[in-house]
């Protein structure tokens, strides 16, 4: 199987657009800002990406497994902007009309859907993009999985390889949690460990290569300063608490079928009447470049 996927961070990436776009509502006075910057980015992927397969998934609004292991998850966090909540629905309409599936899962974030659609598509498609204003699906990064970081103001995407990801952490994709296990990671609120730092984080990865072999032999361990041992000794459990937090879960129960996320077969009048709807004219220029002149068949 050959082909393209997009996957769609979806509160992510409207979360990005509520604060990087001004106030904009409808003749009704509803708020459709973030509706409409995630259309211009969803539109524009589309354009410069020409993906064969697209999925949308989302954050269930309800406690994660993460909360119920650790009450003070993400506790640091603003709570969601009330202009920002009826929103979400309305990007639903978008993307029905487009015929993109949407998924999402109670108790699980969409970052472990993505996880779990990437696990499962990868082997089917040629590359896969993971569309995201967060950081977190970095350790999903591999040869054929890059991520494009929306940056503030949305401006151009940063594009992730696995070269990128290096360069930013200092350790592979797949490192990261445990890396944000030894140093914490202050958005999510993980807590990682007191004075560990993201150097000797690193130092200790390249030697060990991940939390389960530092352990392994860390109480005769002699290449560790004393200080450092012991606090990794001290705070084992937090260590491993702060890994399961931090990754991503492939394995998530979801009815996913590729074949259902092949994109270019959806009702054009549907999404002009959706786009209408919103007053969103400028879009409406916009649907043929995301028309692709030959739907490509892969099945």
């Amino acid at each position: 199987m050959k082909g393209r996927m997009v996957i769609l961070d979806s509160n992510s990436i409207l979360h990005r657009s509520f604060h990087a776009l001004p106030p904009l509502t409808t003749k009704k006075g509803e708020p459709v800002s973030a509706v409409y910057g995630f259309s211009l980015v969803l539109f524009k992927t589309i354009k410069e990406n020409q993906p064969d397969f697209i999925a949308a998934c989302f954050d269930f609004p309800a406690p994660t497994f993460r909360h119920r292991e650790f009450k003070e998850y993400k506790a640091t966090r603003p709570p969601t902007p009330k202009d920002l909540i009826p929103q979400i629905p309305k990007v639903k309409e978008i993307l029905k009309a487009l015929s993109i599936p949407v998924f999402e899962k109670e108790g699980f974030e969409a970052d472990d859907l993505i996880a779990t659609i990437v696990k499962r598509a990868e082997n089917e498609v040629s590359e896969i993009f993971v569309l995201t204003g967060d950081l977190d699906t970095l350790q999903l990064v591999d040869d054929k999985v890059k991520v494009l970081f929306l940056v503030r103001k949305m401006k151009e995407p940063l594009v992730y390889t696995e070269k990128e990801v290096i360069a930013k952490f200092g350790v592979l994709p797949k490192q990261i949690p445990d890396f944000k296990a030894l140093v914490g990671d202050q958005s999510d609120n993980i807590p990682g460990v007191l004075g560990i730092g993201p150097k000797t984080a690193v130092e200790i990865l390249r030697h060990y290569g991940n939390l389960e072999n530092l352990y392994s032999k860390i109480e005769k361990e002699k290449k560790l300063k004393e200080k450092i041992r012991k606090d990794l000794i001290m705070n084992k459990e937090k260590v491993f608490l702060s890994k399961n937090l931090a990754k991503l879960k492939d394995e998530v129960e979801i009815d996913f079928d590729l074949k259902k996320c092949s994109f270019g077969n959806f009702d054009k009048k549907a999404l002009k009447e959706v786009l209408e709807k919103f007053e969103f004219y400028s879009l409406l220029k916009r649907i043929p470049e995301i028309t692709f002149k030959e739907t490509k068949k892969l099945f």
